[in-house]
C-alpha cells in the first residue's frame, strides 16, 4: 500500500511547547562528519537540526584534531572530534553519520564504533556512510549487532550501490527498490528524489512524499535533511513522525521558497533549514 505523506497526519510535529521546559526536554543530537574539504556538509546539518528545534547539536569532526572550534554563523553548535563524543558521558538520542565523513580507513573505523558502543541508539546513516555499508569491507549484520534502530537516506545512486545494481534499475522500479532496501538492512529507508519515498522494515505500507522541486538538487540539501531528521527524532517524536514529518518539511520549505522567486533555480540548503523552521512555527501556533 502507498500513502501520500500529509501534514494534517502529523500531529506530533506540531505540538505546542511546555512553557516550563528546558534544552534536556529536547533531546541531544551528535552529527559525524566533515572530513577534509567537506566540512561544509556536517555544519549544513548540525545548523538544519538546530533550526528545527533540538536542544543541544554536537558537532563531531572525522579528525584527529577539530579543524575550527566554533560556527561563528551557528556558535550554538557544540565542536569536537567524532572521538571526543564517542567518548563522551553527554546523552546522545541520535547519531547522524556520514555529512561530509570520506571514506578513509578512519571513517570506516568511526562507523564501526558507532554502531558496537552506542548500544540501542538511533542512527541515521546518509552519504558517505551509505557508500561505506555499501563496500564489500562492511558487514551488513554490524548494522543491528547492538539492537540500533538504523534510518538509512540514500539518493538513487548510493541506493544502486547498496543494491548491487544501476541506477536506472532503481529509478524504473522504486517501490520495489525502497521495499527490498528496507527488508534487507532491516532499516528505515528514505529513498530521496521526486516523490521520495520512506519505508519501514516492519512494514508494508510505503509513503511517499508530494512536496519538493527541482530546487533541491544543489549541494547540501541532502545534509539538512539527514540533519532534520535527526533532529526530530531526538526531540521524542515518534520514529514514523520524525522521519515523514522532516521529508514533508524539507520539501514544503522548498516549495514556499519558490513560491517567493528563491528558488528552484539558486536555491540554497542553508534557505531550506532556515524556512522549514519558519513553516514548523506557523502551522504550531497559528
Amino acid at each position: 500500500m502507498i500513502v501520500d505523506i500529509n501534514f494534517e497526519n502529523l500531529s506530533e510535529l506540531f505540538q505546542k511547547r511546555n512553557l516550563d521546559s528546558n534544552k534536556g526536554d529536547y533531546g541531544t543530537v551528535g552529527i559525524i562528519g566533515g572530513s577534509n574539504g567537506m566540512l561544509g556538509s556536517i555544519l549544513l546539518a548540525g545548523r538544519a537540526a538546530l533550526k528545527l528545534g533540538v536542544g543541544k547539536v554536537l558537532i563531531g569532526f572525522a579528525y584527529n584534531e577539530s579543524p575550527i572550534s566554533v560556527d561563528f554563523m551557528q556558535p550554538e553548535l557544540m565542536i569536537n572530534t567524532a572521538t571526543y563524543w564517542l567518548k563522551s558521558q553527554i546523552k546522545v538520542n541520535t547519531w547522524v553519520i556520514g555529512c561530509g565523513l570520506g571514506q578513509s580507513i578512519f571513517s570506516q573505523k568511526l562507523i564501526n564504533e558507532i554502531l558496537i558502543l552506542k548500544r540501542k541508539s538511533t542512527i541515521v546513516l546518509d552519504a558517505d556512510a551509505l557508500n561505506i555499508l555499501a563496500s564489500k569491507n562492511f558487514s551488513k549484520s554490524k548494522l543491528n549487532c547492538a539492537n540500533n534502530t538504523v534510518v538509512l537516506t540514500p539518493h538513487p545512486a548510493e541506493a544502486a550501490r547498496l543494491l548491487g545494481c544501476s541506477t536506472q534499475e532503481i529509478q524504473n522500479n522504486r517501490l520495489d527498490a525502497v521495499r527490498l532496501l528496507s527488508k534487507n538492512f532491516k532499516a528505515w529507508i528514505v529513498l530521496k528524489g521526486k516523490n521520495t519515498l520512506v519505508c519501514s522494515p516492519d512494514d508494508k505500507t510505503i509513503f511517499r512524499n508530494t512536496t519538493g522541486n527541482p530546487g533541491l538538487a544543489s549541494s547540501g540539501t541532502g545534509d539538512v535533511l539527514a540533519g532534520m531528521i535527526g533532529s526530530l527524532i531526538s526531540q521524542k517524536l515518534c520514529l514514523k513522525q520524525a522521519i515523514l514529518g522532516a521529508v514533508w518539511l524539507h520539501g514544503k520549505a522548498s516549495d514556499e521558497l519558490s513560491l517567493e522567486n528563491i528558488g528552484p533555480i539558486g536555491l540554497t540548503a542553508n534557505e531550506i533549514a532556515d524556512c522549514a523552521r519558519k513553516i514548523r512555527n506557523k502551522i504550531t501556533y497559528n
